[in-house]
């Protein structure tokens, strides 16, 4: 009998090395995952027990910020970047429910992901879904493709949300996003968060470094000043750069390793 695990997985799927999108899908409580993931994921969170909140806070982020996009800013097209496996509360489900003319483009380079892509594309019928099999480290490629389903001479809110951390260097992930950026009109935002040492989270740099000798992609945590160079030029919507968990959430809930920040293109 086959293990339960990703649904129609192409063929260049490798399941004997865990992968970031199957580990975080299995942390969120997800079945889109293989054993090496679980093994893995059980031994991050065994170094690192706070993983699970970590993942939790990042997508309740994403609903906030979203709706606040989609509602009270009025921007009406997403780019999402590092999409991930969809599980609940996705872009284009928050955005269209707030707004259901909102146009979202969705972007991996993950084959479990693509394999993926047709419930991703299900959209509000006055609205638009669209995804794009593209890396992260090409962002012409990626704002070529988004042209065809979102008008790039209009505000876009741009989604890098735990991804730039899987570019290891520091100027190039400030050149992807200065690439994305400077293409897109004034009133754009970008909406980031990233995992730190910080915040608490000294106790992750074990977690990461098995991370880096079990898993792929490999991972880095940045300080809050490498954050911040993200959004260089960017006016920062309040609270500014915090914990995701506590951005407009209020302080009831526990403060987490994860940036989290939205800033707005003048």
């Amino acid at each position: 009998m086959t293990e339960p695990g990703p649904r129609t997985a192409p063929s260049r799927v490798r399941a004997d090395i865990a992968h970031n999108a199957r580990v975080w899908n299995y942390w969120l409580g997800g079945r889109d995952n293989y054993s090496v993931d679980r093994v893995v994921g059980d031994r991050v969170t065994g170094l690192y027990p706070s993983i699970g909140e970590v993942a939790r806070a990042d997508r309740a982020f994403l609903g906030r910020v979203v709706r606040h996009l989609a509602g009270d800013a009025g921007v009406g097209q997403f780019l999402d970047i590092g999409t991930g496996l969809p599980t609940v509360d996705n872009t284009h489900e928050v955005a269209q429910h707030t707004a259901p003319d909102a146009r979202v483009v969705y972007v991996d380079n993950d084959p479990i992901v693509l394999a993926h892509a047709r419930s991703l594309l299900s959209s509000s019928p006055e609205g638009a879904t669209e995804y794009i099999d593209a890396d992260a480290r090409d962002p012409e490629r990626i704002l070529r493709a988004a042209g065809h389903t979102l008008d790039l001479r209009r505000p876009v809110a741009v989604m890098m949300l735990g991804i730039l951390n899987f570019v290891l260097d520091t100027g190039e992930a400030r050149g992807i996003v200065t690439t994305l950026m400077d293409a897109l009109p004034p009133g754009s935002h970008l909406v980031l968060t990233h995992p730190t040492l910080e915040l608490g989270g000294e106790g992750n740099e074990a977690a990461m470094h098995f991370w880096n000798e079990n898993a792929t992609p490999p991972i880095t945590a940045r300080s809050r000043a490498e954050f911040a160079s993200f959004l260089d030029g960017l006016d920062l919507l309040e609270p500014g750069i915090v914990s995701c968990s506590r951005w407009r959430a209020g302080a009831s809930g526990p403060e987490v390793a994860q940036f989290g920040a939205v800033g707005r293109k003048p």
